[in-house]
């Protein structure tokens, strides 16, 4: 799926740009933050680490706020609130991975000098270099673009060779498989194929981008143990764009 073997011993070096949702850091909890789910996400992280991956980490806020309060509120005042809600995620990740003795460091797209360094690509890169996590949040510091659309333009910004997309569900479906017990997996589609199809993987705007940038894109599903690892070093596990 991503050839990072060569060989059974000897691994390509690949730079990963994982998007996880804001429900993946609340676990069993309706909202807010599962600080076990957390240092368990940390952990997975820490693997892949170990076996010489690079990892950036764009975080969403869904667990903490989806969409305008009312049909009265601003849709910019509501996305600065979910930019906030992100960087409260990204501050959860970030003392998980210092738990388990991994460098980190979270860069967020709107200056806020006391909790977090500002996003800047070149700084980022050395992070990256050093073997730190850089953990984005914010965004990309813009209303009306999603945490997906952050995810590739990061990805674009990293030179990233892979955009993890970890979901709830074990990859890509012709139809919402909580809802259709007949929904089929997608093993592989290509850009074009979500996009005339209007598979519900990334919003068009970041498929668009990852296509345009020729970012693989490989969906799995985040909550079964091990399956970040599986997906990026085996075809078996959850569904690739590209």
């Amino acid at each position: 799926m991503v050839y990072l073997y060569q060989g059974s011993d000897t691994m390509i070096k690949k730079r990963i740009l994982l998007k996880l949702s804001g429900e993946a850091l609340s676990g069993s909890k309706d909202n807010g933050i599962d600080f076990e789910r957390v240092i368990e996400i940390a952990k997975e992280v820490k693997v892949c680490l170990d076996m010489g991956f690079s990892f950036g980490i764009v975080v969403g806020g869904g667990n903490f706020w989806r969409g305008k309060a009312n049909d009265f509120m601003e849709r910019q005042t509501s996305d600065y609130i979910g930019m906030l809600a992100t960087t409260m995620n990204a501050l959860a990740l970030q003392d998980a991975f210092r738990q388990i003795d991994v460098p980190v460091r979270v860069e967020t797209a709107i200056e806020m000098r006391k909790v977090a360094e500002f996003y800047l690509r070149e700084k980022c890169e050395k992070h990256l270099e050093k073997g730190r996590v850089v953990i984005f949040g914010c965004g990309t510091g813009n209303p009306f673009f999603s945490t997906d659309t952050a995810a590739a333009l990061r990805a674009a910004e990293i030179n990233a060779d892979i955009l993890g997309k970890a979901t709830n569900v074990d990859g890509i479906y012709d139809k919402d498989p909580k809802k259709y017990k007949d929904a089929k997996l997608i093993k592989e589609a290509t850009y074009n194929e979500v996009l005339n199809k209007k598979l519900k993987v990334m919003d068009l705007t970041a498929i668009t981008l990852c296509m345009e940038e020729e970012i693989p894109i490989i969906v799995f599903n985040i909550n079964k143990p091990g399956m970040l690892k599986q997906a990026l070093i085996t075809d078996d596990i959850g569904s690739i764009v590209k």
